[in-house]
């Protein structure tokens, strides 16, 4: 007989269930990234790093917030108008300055009682001459419209919408305090990227869903298409020769006044930008595999994938277009400048600012795609090995019922299973009816003993 303590251990281990082998394989798998995500982050952020300001670059510019009193055409010239505005903040607050503003088709256009925005040069704030009209003042619609977003995610989702806010709120930290001043001090785009999109990948999927293994699978299935796009970016920006050097990004390496990988900068936005359309493949199609298994506990884990996945490709159609429209519509106005440019659709396609499009919504597109199968497969793989709940006994015995009557068997139908071998009990086997035969000439038809009338010819 084997020593007891022995025995017991042997037999806990292979006691185990096979829920939780996958959970602890789930474990080591994403341990090690959670760790290298967070010590990334620590070695990336520009600590004590002096950010340069607006002032130290040569931007001297100071909005001042203001209401339109007064709108005067032609007062400063033909193609002139003269607009009084009235400051409502900034050095010169209640003193109303004419300020002049070109009249053309592109300008935007302003009535009396507009709250708009004026840049201060910072010299003499009691000269008209040291402000211009720069833009409206947003702020309450915004907000309004902030307020609206997050009433009607609340509203539909309760908890779940709170924690999905919640995490909005983390992304956004995430983006302002670590992304945006790590790529400024000078550290790699593309790097900080990848650190920067696993801690909003991490944050926000396990704030909104929990932690759960149907939640790990969710992750490593975007953390696996993450990679894919960046390898893709990468490698398809060398080889197009993209330099990533748009309008705005010459402006912000003028402006800045130190170098930028701007070929980086343009793949960390294609893995930004993705980022939150994976999240949404991946998560549903995870939930669609493990409410598979809820339903039928008996299909396979090939089984499940196959089910999950005819779910995916319809999901797939609408993700991708909704990524290319996304990338389409940001571009939108480039697109109108080249398309009244006389060029060829060959020409408009590989220029810089258009190609680059093509490259991040394309790359982007396949990442997308291929999230679809390899989320599935994690997802049928760790499902078919959970336990599915039983259903709740219930917490009181039910009282007995009355005796009910017994039930009167159904009389087979005679149409029922095959057409010629049909039983009535009532009637005898089924048989076809023939027709009679036709009486031949000078022979008269002899009755059958028991039957009468033409019912019983045969």
């Amino acid at each position: 007989m084997a020593p007891v303590g022995h025995g017991h251990g042997h037999s806990h281990a292979a006691a185990e269930p096979a829920s939780a082998r996958v959970r602890r394989l789930l474990t080591i798998l994403l341990l090690p990234i959670v760790a290298a995500t967070v010590v990334g982050a620590i070695l990336l952020y520009p600590w004590g790093h002096d950010q340069k300001k607006g002032a130290d670059v040569g931007l001297h510019q100071i909005p001042v917030r203001g209401v339109v009193t007064a709108i005067v055409d032609g007062a400063c010239g033909e193609n002139c108008i003269g607009i009084t505005v009235k400051m409502t903040d900034g050095d010169a607050a209640g003193q109303s300055v004419p300020v002049p503003f070109p009249k053309s088709p592109a300008a935007p256009k302003f009535s009396v009682g507009d709250e708009v925005v004026l840049s201060y040069s910072g010299s003499q704030p009691q000269l008209a001459e040291s402000y211009q009209l720069v833009d409206f003042q947003r702020g309450w619609p915004l907000l309004v419209l902030g307020v609206l977003f997050a009433f009607a995610v609340i509203a539909l989702g309760r908890w779940h919408g709170l924690k999905a806010l919640g995490a909005l709120v983390l992304s956004f930290l995430v983006l302002t305090i670590f992304i945006l001043p790590a790529i400024l001090a000078g550290e790699s785009p593309l790097t900080v990227a990848i650190v920067g999109a696993g801690l909003i990948m991490f944050a926000v999927l396990y704030l909104t869903h929990g932690i759960s293994a149907r939640t790990s699978t969710a992750v490593l299935g975007t953390l696996v298409s993450l990679a894919l796009i960046g390898v893709l970016g990468a490698l398809f920006s060398w080889a197009s020769k993209l330099t990533g050097l748009d309008e705005d990004t010459v402006n912000l390496v003028t402006v800045l006044g130190t170098p930028l990988d701007t070929r980086g900068l343009l793949l960390a936005g294609a893995i930004i930008g993705a980022l939150g359309v994976l999240d949404d493949v991946t998560v549903t199609q995870t939930s669609a595999v493990w409410e598979l298994r809820r339903a039928n506990a008996k299909l396979s884990a090939r089984e499940l994938f196959a089910a999950g996945f005819r779910i995916g490709r319809d999901h797939m159609s609408s993700v991708v277009n909704t990524l290319v429209m996304a990338y389409a519509g940001a571009a939108l106005p480039v697109l109108l400048a080249f398309s009244i440019s006389g060029r060829s659709l060959t020409e408009i396609l590989t220029a810089q600012q258009v190609a680059q499009e093509i490259v991040r919504t394309l790359v982007g597109s396949i990442g997308l795609v291929a999230a679809i199968p390899i989320t599935t497969a994690l997802a049928a793989i760790v499902a078919a090995q959970q336990d599915v709940p039983e259903p709740a006994e219930p917490a009181e015995p039910a009282e007995p019922s009355e005796p009910s009557e017994p039930e009167v068997p159904k009389k087979p139908n005679r149409i029922e299973g095959d057409l010629f071998t049909g039983y009535d009990p009532d009637k005898g086997p089924w048989r076809r009816p023939t027709r009679p035969a036709a009486p031949q000439p000078g022979r008269r038809r002899r009755a059958e003993p028991g039957r009468t009338g033409s019912s019983g010819s045969r």
